[in-house]
């Protein structure tokens, strides 16, 4: 019998990278996600079967990670694994957690905690904020180690876009060992992005916050030149932007959000250079 399984991206709002030093930090599920589907056919085998998306062979190579742990504690069966989906890889939208998660789940690996450890063998370093808000599908505040649902006002989003402005050209792992590293160096902005949380949850005006955050993340050096001329631009028209994950140093910064108040003019800016998605 088939089985199939969903698991959504996420989007920070706020917090990137302050999380890991124990700073409260926002992130929500987004619509966009990952759909998978197993047809067991009584053999050994896994065949792979997936979306242009996925067909990298890095992502290739991940997902039979992914199967060489889930393998350590359960016999999986032969068939075919098809993976699909609208979610951007790469991109700073928890591709690999919701990647995880619904292979896990497809083949009715239904611990938390088991999965929750192979994310931590897959994606060293992580700040577990990804893997609860696509576990549980509901927006979530991190507080030190303590991650819990929140009831949090959105319709700041109802206007919103996501812009995809490329790859980076340095993966998450090797942004959080250079950010640990200088850490000292960097209090100041990893302050401001706390109390850019602290002001969301505060119900503070989103626009003037996520101006303060964007600012804080080039600070941090994690938003590339390009990204910030594109938000530069979005500022200009009295809008607000941020990249939603770790970003770059070089090379694209993957999603950025974009809020804007009842118009369609950011479309109109950012399909200049880059794709738009719906949030």
């Amino acid at each position: 019998m088939t089985q199939s399984a969903f698991a959504p991206g996420k989007i920070i709002l706020s917090g990137e990278y302050a999380v890991l030093f124990g700073y409260p930090g926002i992130a929500i599920p987004s619509t966009l996600g990952i759909d998978v589907t197993f047809e067991p056919d009584g053999t050994k085998d896994i065949r792979l079967e997936t979306s242009q998306s996925i067909a990298h062979p890095e992502w290739r190579a991940f997902v039979e990670k992914i199967l060489a742990e889930l393998r350590k504690e359960k016999e999986l069966p032969g068939g075919t694994l098809r993976i699909e989906g609208t979610l951007p890889f790469g991109k700073g939208m928890g591709s690999s957690t919701a990647l995880l998660i619904a292979i896990a789940k497809v083949f009715d690996c239904n611990s938390k905690e088991h999965i929750r450890a192979i994310e931590n063998i897959l994606t060293p370093g992580n700040s577990g904020l990804d893997f609860e808000v696509i576990w549980n599908e509901k927006p979530m505040l991190r507080e030190g180690t303590d991650t819990h649902p929140i009831d949090l006002d959105l319709t700041f989003l109802r206007n919103a876009i996501l812009i995809d402005t490329g790859l980076p050209d340095q993966t998450t792992s090797e942004l959080v060992r250079v950010i640990k590293e200088q850490k000292n160096t960097l209090e100041e902005p990893l302050h401001a992005i706390m109390h850019c949380t602290q002001d969301l949850l505060n119900g503070k005006d989103p626009f003037e916050v996520f101006r303060r955050h964007h600012k804080a993340q080039v600070a941090l050096g994690v938003v590339p030149e390009p990204v910030q001329k594109l938000i530069a631009g979005i500022e200009q028209l009295g809008c607000s932007a941020k990249v939603i994950g770790a970003g770059s140093r070089t090379g694209g910064g993957g999603m950025v959000l974009a809020i804007q108040k009842g118009t369609d003019v950011l479309s109109r800016l950012a399909s200049v250079d880059y794709p738009v998605h719906s949030l």
